[in-house]
This record gives structure tokens, sequence and C-alpha cells, in this order.
């Protein structure tokens, strides 16, 4: 017996870890296979490239939209950090946290005074069921068309 059962010394020769089996004996259906693998991974490859690209592009778009609707200069675009969401909501937000670092003032909405509110509804119950001008037109030239009283009568009564 050795004196060495207490050690965990490996013999070197016995690791190889370079070993690649070998294919020495493909057929033809595994070549083909292996060929069909590799356009697939790069069928893939290409893809995945594609998609990033519209990605990029496509938040950049939003981006350009978002500060153009709002009036703030395009160069802020740089400063966007590239984690966040690519939607408008998101960029908006980001945008009104840091409105005072970048010098430019949130939109303030204003409030609608309830008097104003009532004189619209009542425009708007009085032009409810009017003629429009349009209508009145081609009320007239069907009129001036018309050959008999009864057309005239009717035209009148189903306006």
């Amino acid at each position: 017996m050795s004196n060495n059962r207490d050690t965990n010394e490996w013999d070197d020769e016995d690791d190889d870890d370079s070993y690649t089996p070998s294919f020495e004996t493909d057929t033809d259906l595994v070549k083909k296979l292996r060929k069909a693998n590799r356009f697939q991974e790069k069928k893939i490859k290409d893809l995945e490239s594609s998609l990033n690209d519209l990605s990029k592009s496509q938040r950049e778009r939003i981006v350009r939209d978002v500060l153009t609707s709002r009036g703030i200069n395009a160069k802020i675009a740089s400063f966007i950090p590239g984690e966040l969401d690519a939607s408008e909501e998101a960029i908006s937000g980001w945008l009104d946290q840091n409105a005072d670092v970048f010098g430019f003032q949130n939109p303030q909405t204003t409030d609608v005074d309830t008097n104003d509110v009532a004189a619209l509804r009542q425009m708007d119950s009085v032009t409810h069921g009017a003629l429009s001008p349009d209508k009145a037109e081609s009320m007239s030239m069907k009129i001036q068309g018309a050959q008999t009283a009864e057309e005239i009568i009717s035209l009148i009564y189903n306006s």
C-alpha cells in the first residue's frame, strides 16, 4: 500500500483538458446538419443586430419627438439615460424631474374656469340642432331642382 492516501494529488498525465472528439467518420447527414446550424446561427446574429439597430433608432426618434413637442433643445437627448424606458411617458417624467437642471420650465396646466365650461355647454346646446351651411346649400339646390310643388313640400317636411 501507498503512503499517499491522505493527499489529493492528481497525476497530471491523466488530466487532458484539451480533448476534442474526432469526427473522422462523419456522415453526409451530420455535415449537412452542421452546415445548417452554422447558417441558422449566422442568421440569428444578423437578426439580433437588425433588432438592436431598429430599437436604437426608434428610441432616438421617440426622444427627439418628445423634446421637440415640449420645445426643448434636442442636445439634451444625450443626457437622457439609456436604461430609461423608450416611451413618451417615461421620457416626459424624466424631463419633469430634471427640468431645473437643464433650465427649462415644466408646462403649467391651467384650470378651466367653471364659467367658461358653462358658456361652452350653452353654445353646444344652441348649435346642436342647427342647420349647417353645407346642409342649407344642398337644401337650396334640392328645392331649385324640384319640378312639382309636392317635391318641394316633401323636401321641407323631410328635412
